[in-house]
């Protein structure tokens, strides 16, 4: 079997509130995690909600990087899809565990379009 892309949930805990309420600071965290992961950045949309929290996606040419945030938890939920095999999940999630000051990553990957 091959998987057409790998879908990569991280939890990021104990974040700093502060950056999580950032929308500046988190788009540019996420552009920036997409790009050094090796990733092509196609587009970018991003909503700061009253009174707190803030949703996004980087649309990349190899698929997607998402994150929503809850400072109120000191917590961020982050998945990237990727298709391809070029791409290094791995250093998007570190950068964005460094920008957000998380103190606990959890990681689970997921094998998407399994095909012969």
């Amino acid at each position: 079997m091959h998987a057409l892309g790998r879908h990569l949930l991280a939890e990021l805990r104990g974040c700093d509130a502060s950056r999580l309420s950032d929308l500046g600071w988190v788009r540019e965290a996420m552009l920036e995690a997409a790009r050094v992961s090796g990733a092509t950045v196609v587009t970018q949309s991003f909503h700061h909600f009253a009174p707190l929290g803030i949703s996004g996606v980087v649309i990349v040419s190899e698929s997607h990087l998402a994150i929503h945030t809850w400072p109120e938890h000191r917590f961020a939920a982050l998945d990237y899809f990727t298709c391809g095999e070029k791409i290094d999940q791995a250093r998007a999630v570190e950068k964005m565990r460094l920008a957000l000051g998380a103190e606990e990553v959890s990681v689970r990957e997921i094998l998407r379009g399994e095909v012969p």
